[in-house]
C-alpha cells in the first residue's frame, strides 16, 4: 500500500531570528522541496502553511505562526512530510520509498529475487539494492535493458537480469 504521506525532509536547526528553518531536503532539490506551500508533521496529522526557499544544499521554511527563534528551535528534529496528491510526477517516475520493498521478479520465468532494500543515485543511471532471502546484496541498474518495469501498485519490479548480476558466470 502506497503511503499519503511522503518524508520530504526533516528541521535541522533556525535561521536567522524570527522563526525561520533550516529543513535537509529528502527529495531531489531545495528547488522542488520550495514549491510547497502545505506540509505536515506526525504523517500528515498536522498540516502547516508555509513558505519555503532554497538555500544552498538546504530549504529555508518559514511556518505561519511560527515567529521566534525559540519558538523554531522547539522544532528541530521534526521530520516533514507532503501529502502525495499535491506532487505531479512524469509518467514512469516513482518515489524512492514506494520502491523500497518491492519483489524483483525475473520478466520470462517469474522467479523472485528478492526485495529492493536501497536506490542509489549514481548521476548517469539509478542502481536497485536487492536482497535475497539470505541477505545476500545484489546490484541491478535502472536501464531500459535491465528493467522492465517497476511497478509499486502491483508490489513488484520486472526485469531481465544481464548476465553475472545473478550468477558468477564469466
Amino acid at each position: 500500500m502506497l503511503k499519503q504521506y511522503l518524508e520530504i525532509g526533516k528541521v535541522v536547526g533556525t535561521h536567522g531570528v524570527r522563526g525561520e528553518l533550516r529543513a535537509e531536503c529528502w527529495c531531489d532539490s531545495p528547488q522542488f522541496f520550495a514549491t510547497f506551500k502545505k506540509l505536515y508533521f506526525d504523517e500528515g496529522r498536522e498540516k502547516i502553511d508555509v513558505v519555503s526557499r532554497p538555500h544552498k544544499n538546504i530549504a529555508l521554511v518559514k511556518i505561519k505562526g511560527i515567529d521566534t527563534v525559540e519558538q523554531a528551535d522547539l522544532l528541530r528534529g521534526r521530520i516533514l512530510y507532503v501529502n502525495r496528491k499535491d506532487i505531479k510526477l512524469p509518467k514512469g517516475t516513482n518515489f524512492i520509498q514506494d520502491i523500497i520493498g518491492l519483489d524483483v521478479v525475473d520478466a520470462d520465468t517469474d522467479e523472485v529475487y528478492g526485495k529492493v532494500t536501497e536506490v542509489i543515485k549514481t548521476g548517469a543511471n539509478d542502481v536497485y539494492e536487492v536482497k535475497d532471502r539470505n541477505a545476500k546484496a545484489y546490484y541491478i541498474p535502472v536501464i531500459k535493458d535491465v528493467v522492465v518495469e517497476t511497478n509499486p501498485k502491483k508490489g513488484r519490479v520486472l526485469i531481465k537480469p544481464m548476465k553475472g548480476i545473478f550468477d558468477d558466470e564469466d
